[in-house]
């Protein structure tokens, strides 16, 4: 019997989910919980052979919960509407066994489990593409001004801290604006942290 905890924050769907793999022949739902600290005291708890969380969460987020759980000798699976490169990347470095969709087909479920506690690694094969299939636009200087932004830092003090004239500065900002295709540095940082090309 696979023994499962399940982590969700919409009641109705922690539910749904409980109810869908209760009916399962070799799965018994051990433990519900509502946040990421929750699902981390169950499985402390109940010793469960999986746990399936969701990432956001109040309080503890399902990555902060599988970095927290890394280890321990449960396994974790996320299920999320969020096909972020940067949450897969951190929950490929949590360990995570599994990355599936909401989306995905109900009995599409029950089967990864399975296929996780075989010792398998399951991924969304769209997360998988858009994880591999797009490399980082930006040179280690054009990274490295990005990350002063995302610091707060303005063009003169960047300028200062890398021995640049503002005008060289700016010159980068503008290319910078131009490979991640976006308007403004707001919308840099944004595009770069939803990529996960922020070490």
């Amino acid at each position: 019997m696979i023994r499962i905890v399940i982590a969700e924050d919409q009641r109705m769907l922690l539910g749904a989910l409980a109810s869908l793999l209760d009916l399962e022949d070799d799965m018994h739902v051990v433990g519900r919980a509502s946040n990421g600290e929750e699902a981390v005291k169950l499985v402390h708890l109940h010793k469960p052979d999986i746990c399936v969380m969701d990432i956001e969460m109040p309080g503890k987020s399902g990555l902060d919960a599988a970095e927290e759980l890394k280890g321990c000798g449960c396994k974790v699976m996320i299920l999320t509407t969020f096909a972020r490169p940067g949450y897969f990347e951190r929950a490929l470095k949590a360990g995570a066994n599994g990355y599936l969709l909401k989306d995905s087909p109900s009995e599409e479920l029950a089967d990864s489990i399975r296929s996780i506690m075989a010792g398998r690694r399951i991924y969304a094969s769209e997360l998988v593409d858009e994880a591999y299939g797009e490399e980082n636009p930006l040179t280690e200087r054009e990274k490295e001004v990005l990350s002063l932004i995302a610091d707060g830092k303005n063009t003169k003090q960047i300028a200062d801290q890398l021995y640049l004239t503002t005008g060289t500065v700016r010159n980068y900002i503008s290319v910078i604006l131009d490979k991640l295709n976006v308007g403004n540095r707001i919308e840099a940082i944004t595009r770069f942290k939803e990529k996960g090309w922020f070490k």
